[in-house]
């Protein structure tokens, strides 16, 4: 009776307490392999691979540029010396003229008739001279023998100085009718281009009026606007020109001048820098940019714009510690920005090698492994 008693006091354990002894278990095991992991070494992070930068600091050069055109040193306005109305145009804008060469013709018929006129009366004054000089020689003969009175004489002599006169004033009227015949042909004076033609056949011009505009081609300019904040320190800097359209090709330029006034509109100063002789590349029109460099103060470094971030508004920079093996942040001071770099002007050591790409996925202390130093 005590056995069967005591058997059917043990009953079996819920369903519930089953799966809470297995969780206990579960924690007891994770515990102790949380043990096992805290007497083993450390986690340390691998070197992060960066891309560097060899910095090289080297005297300071104040470099500049301006765009301008190019364009001709002479250039000339040309037209007719007497009016009338155009009959032929022989050129058209862009071509090539020479010393000479006959660009447009007027009407000439009334320059004709001038000139024959002019013709005609120079005749009749030769044959009145003729005449009058006969006269003078008779006359003086006469009052030799005294046959006529010394008045007498005075006069034929009086009409042939005024004969002679005459036949001068017929002379120089002639030259000036075939002078004015041979104005109604304009004729080029240089070798050039022609770049405008603001007249047409059948227009009436007046005398000067702008009939051909033709630009020499023997020597040509760079033409920029410098501002009036550096006009001073530009006029003894070494000047080069180079071409929008053939940026490869430098070549070398003279300041020939620098207007004394300022343009009104944009308060800068047009300078005009001569080339050398001209060049098949070199043509009226082109875009060229003339860079000016003169020597500055103290050492500067040229580094990559991905180099550079700001921290606090301060330029700064990652710099590798080789000896460690990670990077330090270091404040620089930035001098000037180009398209592709930042001008360092302080800050840095020749030979120091900083992060070039990337600096904005670094910290402080980062263990770094360098795969590749750009110059």
């Amino acid at each position: 009776m005590n056995a069967t008693s005591s058997r059917a006091s043990a009953k079996p354990l819920p369903r519930l307490a089953r799966p809470v002894l297995a969780a206990g278990a579960v924690i007891a095991l994770a515990a102790g392999l949380s043990g096992c992991k805290s007497e083993s070494a450390p986690y340390v992070a691998a070197p992060q691979p960066v891309r560097a930068a060899s910095v090289t600091l080297s005297a300071a050069t104040d470099a500049r540029s301006y765009t301008g055109t190019i364009k001709p040193r002479y250039e000339s306005d040309l037209g007719f010396r007497v009016s009338g109305k155009i009959v032929e145009r022989l050129v058209n804008i862009g071509d090539r003229v020479t010393p000479g060469m006959t660009l447009a013709r007027l009407d000439a018929t009334d320059y004709r008739l001038s000139l024959e006129s002019a013709e005609a009366e120079l005749k009749a004054a030769q044959s009145s001279l003729k005449q009058a000089d006969a006269d003078e020689e008779r006359y003086a003969a006469l009052n030799k023998k005294t046959w006529v009175s010394d008045a007498s004489y005075d006069q034929k002599k009086a009409a042939a100085d005024e004969a002679r006169g005459r036949a001068e004033r017929a002379n120089r009227a002639l030259a000036l009718a075939k002078n004015q015949l041979a104005y109604t042909d304009l004729t080029a004076t240089e070798a050039g281009v022609i770049t405008a033609l603001p007249v047409e056949v059948g227009q009436v011009v007046g005398a000067g009026q702008l009939i051909a505009h033709v630009a020499r081609l023997d020597e040509l300019e760079a033409v920029v606007s410098i501002p009036e904040s550096r006009i001073d320190g530009d006029r003894e800097v070494t000047a080069t020109v180079t071409l929008w359209a053939d940026a490869g090709r430098t070549y070398e330029a003279k300041l020939r001048e620098i207007s004394p006034q300022a343009d009104p509109a944009t308060r800068t100063y047009q300078a005009r820098y001569a080339l050398p002789k001209p060049d098949a590349a070199i043509t009226l029109g082109k875009t060229a940019t003339v860079h000016l460099a003169s020597q500055g103060t103290g050492l500067r470094a040229a580094l990559p714009l991905a180099a550079v971030f700001k921290d606090q508004g301060q330029p700064s920079v990652w710099l590798i510690d080789e000896a460690h093996g990670h990077v330090v942040k270091k404040s620089v001071e930035v001098s000037a920005w180009t398209e592709t770099s930042a001008i360092i002007s302080g800050g840095l050591a020749t030979g120091q090698k900083i992060v070039a790409a990337g600096v904005h996925k670094l910290d402080a202390g980062i263990p770094v492994r360098i795969i590749e130093v750009a110059p």
